[in-house]
């Protein structure tokens, strides 16, 4: 529980770092400058690597198949849709691609902290 809350502060953060265009469902988050502060400092989506941690914690706590697969279908969707988000980022910021250079995608080491949290029992 002390990881899945760590993540929700995570996506809090990153929520309000991003300003008021990312609580309105209609709104384009393209709109405006390219946030580079707060954890999109250190990486690119935290959002998503929030979402990816928050899943991963669940499935650590429930061993088994369907947990192990339902978290797997989300991390990879997920990737699926930053990797899309990403190459309009490139076309709508040029300063994006200098950005990916210095941040990492999700948090670093996500897949060997799922690797770890799946043997620990």
């Amino acid at each position: 529980m002390a990881v899945q809350a760590g993540a929700a502060a995570l996506m809090v953060w990153a929520r309000l770092t991003f300003g008021l265009r990312s609580f309105n469902p209609g709104a384009a988050p393209t709109q405006g400058e390219l946030v580079t502060s707060g954890p999109y400092r250190y990486w690119r989506h935290p959002i998503y690597a929030a979402i990816i941690i928050f899943v991963a914690a669940a499935a650590a706590s429930r061993p088994g198949w369907i947990s192990a697969g339902s978290a797997l279908t989300v991390a990879g969707g997920l990737f699926l849709r930053m990797r899309s988000e990403e190459q309009f980022l490139l076309e709508k910021y040029p300063a994006y691609g200098a950005y990916m250079t210095r941040t990492a995608r999700v948090v670093p080491g996500v897949f060997a902290w799922l690797f770890l949290l799946t043997r620990v029992r």
